[in-house]
């Protein structure tokens, strides 16, 4: 697996496919792997991917008992990004990741081709409260073994024993305590975006949703029936087609703001060294998506 070093970081990535850029960013106590593993097969098809691991989580090494901050998150992304040669690109992110996605999009609107952003509020409840409870280290021991030996076999061979204990209450804390987007700021966001949640998400609530999806110009909503927050997981072949649709909708829009920035084609030519024997689909950014395969 291949690391860059960004943002003083050595961000670990897998890379698959080939085509436009695009940057998948996963939840909190997760790896991009494990979050997106429905999605990844389905977007290499047409798209070059790229799954990073977030700060203190996975591959990337980060002790969280030095701290654990969003702000760090959107840095690590920019940084990221510049690394390997991205000057625009779709971006995905699911949870913790649809937070750093967002903020980012605030911040940086000219860099992105489209944003998806799954399981994410702005406001602090019910997020605060959820996180706090699901995120205590002594509950997971006692009530649930099973994921406690879970979180230790996907963080422990990197960031050291017992270190997710660490991670998991600084994101809490991090979660009750971050500066929150104020309308404005989503306002701001004008480019193709699509909002999903899962119609029980016990961390964002259905209106919570829809009025993001309102607040953005150009903004679209999923709420995946009978499902929580795993919706990338849960009801991963509704939010994949739902994801092919909005990428096929937008395609042109896509195009245009890849070319405003500069660019000579739709596919970034560095990046694609990293899946040169990948096969692509050239003349467009989601003409796979027609398939029914």
């Amino acid at each position: 697996m291949p690391t860059v070093l960004a943002n003083g970081l050595d961000i670990a990535y897998e890379v698959h496919g080939a085509g436009p850029p695009v940057v998948l960013l996963h939840g909190a106590t997760s790896s991009g792997a494990e979050d997106f593993a429905a999605q990844i097969p389905l977007l290499a098809r047409a798209f070059l991917v790229h799954v990073p691991d977030a700060r203190g989580h996975a591959r990337t090494r980060w002790d969280a008992g030095e701290g654990f901050r969003y702000d760090w998150l959107v840095a690590d992304l920019a940084a990221f990004v510049d690394a390997i040669g991205l000057a625009t690109f779709h971006l995905v992110g699911f949870s913790m990741g649809a937070m750093t996605a967002l903020q980012f999009a605030a911040r940086h609107p000219e860099r992105l081709r489209t944003l998806a952003i799954v399981g994410i509020t702005t406001q602090r409840e019910p997020r605060a409260s959820v996180a706090r409870r699901l995120m205590d280290p002594e509950r997971i021991e006692r009530e649930d073994p099973a994921w406690a030996a879970e979180l230790a076999r996907r963080h422990d061979p990197v960031q050291g024993d017992g270190a997710w204990r660490r991670l998991l209450p600084a994101i809490a804390a991090d979660v009750a305590a971050q500066p929150l987007l104020a309308p404005r700021d989503l306002r701001r966001i004008e480019l193709p975006a699509l909002v999903a949640c899962g119609d029980r998400d016990p961390f964002v609530p259905v209106d919570h949703a829809w009025g993001i999806s309102r607040l953005l110009p150009d903004g679209r909503l999923l709420v995946a029936p009978n499902c929580g927050h795993l919706v990338t997981v849960r009801r991963a072949g509704l939010f994949n087609e739902a994801l092919a649709g909005f990428y096929r909708s937008t395609e042109s829009t896509a195009r245009a703001r890849a070319r405003g920035q500069g660019m000579a084609a739709l596919g970034d030519t560095a990046p694609l060294a990293h899946a040169a024997n990948a096969p692509r689909r050239a003349g467009t950014e989601t003409g796979w998506l027609d398939e029914r395969r």
